[in-house]
Protein backbone atom coordinates (compact mmCIF):
# COMPACT_ATOMS: atom_id res chain seq x y z
CA UNK A 1 0.00 0.00 0.00
CA UNK A 2 3.05 2.96 0.94
CA UNK A 3 4.40 4.29 -2.40
CA UNK A 4 7.76 4.85 -2.82
CA UNK A 5 8.42 8.77 -3.24
CA UNK A 6 10.28 7.90 -6.75
CA UNK A 7 7.49 6.38 -8.65
CA UNK A 8 3.91 6.53 -9.12
CA UNK A 9 0.63 4.95 -8.88
CA UNK A 10 1.27 3.91 -12.18
CA UNK A 11 5.03 2.95 -11.77
CA UNK A 12 6.58 5.30 -13.44
CA UNK A 13 9.76 6.72 -12.06
CA UNK A 14 9.81 10.82 -10.84
CA UNK A 15 13.15 10.99 -10.58
CA UNK A 16 16.34 10.65 -8.00
CA UNK A 17 17.40 13.16 -5.43
CA UNK A 18 20.25 12.83 -7.90
CA UNK A 19 18.88 13.54 -11.61
CA UNK A 20 16.80 16.63 -9.59
CA UNK A 21 20.78 17.58 -8.52
CA UNK A 22 21.87 17.16 -11.79
CA UNK A 23 19.47 19.18 -13.49
CA UNK A 24 19.48 21.84 -11.09
CA UNK A 25 23.28 21.99 -11.86
CA UNK A 26 22.70 22.22 -15.68
CA UNK A 27 20.25 24.59 -15.66
CA UNK A 28 22.71 27.01 -13.34
CA UNK A 29 25.78 26.61 -15.34
CA UNK A 30 23.02 27.14 -18.84
CA UNK A 31 21.87 30.23 -16.93
CA UNK A 32 25.57 31.42 -15.58
CA UNK A 33 26.75 31.23 -19.28
CA UNK A 34 24.09 33.22 -20.82
CA UNK A 35 24.81 35.96 -18.44
CA UNK A 36 28.58 36.06 -19.57
CA UNK A 37 27.87 35.65 -23.13
CA UNK A 38 25.62 39.05 -22.28
CA UNK A 39 27.93 40.35 -19.69
CA UNK A 40 31.37 40.05 -21.93
CA UNK A 41 30.08 41.67 -24.71
CA UNK A 42 32.46 39.76 -26.95
CA UNK A 43 29.89 38.95 -29.78
CA UNK A 44 27.85 41.35 -31.56
CA UNK A 45 24.58 41.92 -31.24
CA UNK A 46 23.30 39.10 -33.74
CA UNK A 47 25.89 36.65 -32.57
CA UNK A 48 24.94 37.42 -28.48
CA UNK A 49 20.89 36.45 -29.62
CA UNK A 50 22.11 33.23 -30.95
CA UNK A 51 24.05 32.16 -28.48
CA UNK A 52 21.33 33.24 -25.52
CA UNK A 53 18.74 31.15 -28.49
CA UNK A 54 20.62 28.10 -28.19
CA UNK A 55 21.47 28.33 -24.57
CA UNK A 56 17.24 28.56 -23.66
CA UNK A 57 16.55 25.84 -25.90
CA UNK A 58 19.51 23.58 -24.35
CA UNK A 59 18.05 24.71 -21.19
CA UNK A 60 14.43 23.92 -22.21
CA UNK A 61 15.03 20.16 -22.80
CA UNK A 62 17.31 20.33 -19.34
CA UNK A 63 14.20 21.14 -17.47
CA UNK A 64 11.85 18.57 -19.88
CA UNK A 65 13.98 16.14 -19.12
CA UNK A 66 15.43 16.52 -15.19
CA UNK A 67 12.32 18.11 -13.72
CA UNK A 68 9.78 17.17 -15.98
CA UNK A 69 10.64 13.93 -16.83
CA UNK A 70 9.78 13.76 -20.40
CA UNK A 71 11.38 11.49 -22.26
CA UNK A 72 10.25 8.86 -25.82
CA UNK A 73 8.77 6.15 -23.98
CA UNK A 74 5.43 4.74 -25.55
CA UNK A 75 3.61 6.13 -22.18
CA UNK A 76 4.72 9.33 -22.76
CA UNK A 77 4.30 9.64 -26.33
CA UNK A 78 1.65 11.74 -26.47
CA UNK A 79 2.48 13.90 -23.49
CA UNK A 80 5.48 14.33 -25.81
CA UNK A 81 3.50 15.04 -28.93
CA UNK A 82 1.18 17.43 -27.29
CA UNK A 83 3.93 19.36 -26.22
CA UNK A 84 5.72 19.57 -29.73
CA UNK A 85 2.40 20.58 -30.99
CA UNK A 86 2.00 23.41 -28.65
CA UNK A 87 5.30 24.34 -28.98
CA UNK A 88 4.89 24.63 -32.75
CA UNK A 89 2.00 26.18 -32.71
CA UNK A 90 3.49 29.21 -30.50
CA UNK A 91 6.42 29.52 -32.08
CA UNK A 92 4.47 30.14 -35.53
CA UNK A 93 1.99 32.62 -34.06
CA UNK A 94 4.79 34.74 -32.70
CA UNK A 95 7.08 34.73 -35.83
CA UNK A 96 3.63 35.26 -37.90
CA UNK A 97 3.09 38.23 -35.71
CA UNK A 98 6.62 39.41 -35.78
CA UNK A 99 6.21 39.39 -39.51
CA UNK A 100 3.00 41.37 -39.59
CA UNK A 101 3.93 44.02 -37.31
CA UNK A 102 7.26 44.57 -39.33
CA UNK A 103 5.48 44.54 -42.60
CA UNK A 104 3.34 47.02 -41.64
CA UNK A 105 6.10 49.20 -39.81
CA UNK A 106 7.59 49.31 -43.45
CA UNK A 107 4.35 50.05 -45.32
CA UNK A 108 4.04 53.13 -43.03
CA UNK A 109 6.99 54.40 -43.06
CA UNK A 110 7.27 54.19 -46.58
CA UNK A 111 4.52 56.92 -46.78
Amino acid sequence: MSQNHATSAAGESHGSYGSYITGFVLAVILTVASFAVVLSKALSFWSTLVVIGVLAAIQMVVHMVFFLHMNGSSKQRWILMTFLVTAFSVFTIVVLSLFVLWDTQMHMMSR
